[in-house]
């Protein structure tokens, strides 16, 4: 699995773990600390991102 392979991957978890978050916000809303791991998660998705099309640009 090569570097890209992985940080797509990553991006793919990280996606469906922010999704799950909005749901359970939309239906009962979050708490602090759930709110708090999800505006990291998207953080960490952003930079994740913003890796990969720095890799992707390059070659």
């Amino acid at each position: 699995m090569t570097n890209i392979e992985m940080m797509q991957r990553r991006n793919e978890i990280l996606k469906r773990n922010i999704g799950s978050l909005i749901l359970k916000d939309n239906k009962h809303g979050l708490n602090g600390q759930e709110n708090y791991f999800y505006n990291s998660l998207i953080k960490e998705l952003h930079m994740s991102e913003s890796q990969l099309n720095n890799i992707r640009n390059r070659s």
